[in-house]
């Protein structure tokens, strides 16, 4: 095999999933976050998510909330959480008690981070981003601008034009995509011009 290609048809074969899968959801990413109240007014208010379902759990000390791009919530706590099980692409925000009184990040957002090392080294992490799709980046952007999001990569910024890479509050990066062609525009909302620019970057090291 050559570096870095993969033969993946066999993936990708139309027909029925494997049998006993056929009703699976991907339901969910996890995510922990210091201040639940900043990471709502950010998903919700920024990204247009809504708030489906929360469960608190003060004897163990951490709650959880479940936002996803949905239209409706549900009345009752039984309804929101079949909802909320029934919906694919629910980001669980988890908050344990005491972290937001805590200095700094507190938690290590997996792209060549400090946050929680003993050493002080940075991590080669895991992790890397969620991420979103919408009608036209630039004109997303400008409206994140406006809000005060905090930019990792503008959608001029690199080597890569036409996508951005937004900050939650916690730090976990957000990417924002384009709905259909990846098509530059001359300046974007930071003034970066689609000329020029720095190659890929590897967010991980």
């Amino acid at each position: 095999m050559v570096e870095g290609q993969l033969d993946v048809s066999s993936y990708m074969s139309p027909g029925a999933p494997p049998a006993g899968t056929e009703d699976f959801i991907m339901q969910q990413t996890m995510v922990r976050v210091k201040d639940p109240k900043k990471s709502l007014d950010f998903y919700c208010n920024v990204l247009g998510f809504k708030l489906i379902h929360f469960s608190e759990f003060p004897e163990w000390k951490f709650n959880v909330y479940f936002v996803a791009p949905a239209s409706t919530v549900a009345s009752t706590p039984e309804g929101r959480w079949t909802h909320c099980m029934r919906t694919p692409g629910c980001i669980e925000l988890t908050y344990n008690y005491g972290s937001e009184s805590e200095e700094g990040n507190v938690y290590n957002t997996g792209n060549a981070d400090t946050t929680g090392t003993r050493d002080g080294e940075k991590v080669r992490g895991g992790f890397g981003h969620i991420g979103i799709t919408v009608p036209n980046v630039y004109q997303a952007c400008e409206r994140f601008h406006s809000m005060g999001v905090e930019f990792h990569k503008s959608p001029n910024a690199g080597g890569m034009k036409g996508l951005a890479f937004i900050k939650d509050p916690d730090g976990y990066l957000v990417e924002v995509l384009p709905q259909g062609p990846m098509v530059a525009e001359p300046v974007d909302c930071l003034g970066v011009a689609a000329e020029g620019g720095e190659g890929y970057i590897d967010n991980s090291k």
